[in-house]
């Protein structure tokens, strides 16, 4: 049995890291744009965001350690991973990202650049 379970581990043993992408919806404001991203399983400290330049990259991971007490002789089941990158507008402040995790739902808030939110412009009567 133990012969037969090394060689079932050497087929499923894979070195490439690939990462999935996560389903992500957009919506847009006056204010700025509201991204949602679906991570499932994902611990908060397995959730990683970073912005260089103008690139919005989430990445996450779901661990499946063994149980306590447990040694793991087998898996199949890899740890997963979640990679997109997101190109930013100019019109949007990097530095302005409010960020909330909750049950493997990520929510950013992405606010407009000040001078290029729409704003009212009075009229005078002559």
């Amino acid at each position: 049995m133990r012969t037969d379970m090394n060689e079932m581990d050497t087929k499923n043993t894979g070195t490439r890291e690939e990462a999935m992408s996560p389903a992500v919806d957009v919506t847009e404001d006056a204010g700025g744009i509201t991204l949602i991203a679906d991570l499932p399983g994902v611990p908060k400290d397995g959730l990683n965001l970073h912005i260089e330049a103008d690139q919005l990259t989430i990445e996450g991971e779901v661990r499946l350690p063994a149980p306590e007490g447990m040694q793991l002789t087998h898996r199949e089941l890899p740890s997963l991973k979640y990679r997109r990158v997101f190109t930013l507008s100019k019109e949007l402040d990097a530095e302005r990202v409010g960020a909330a995790f909750d049950n493997g739902v990520l929510r950013l808030r992405i606010p407009r650049v000040q001078q290029t939110q729409p704003r009212r412009i009075r009229i005078d009567v002559a």
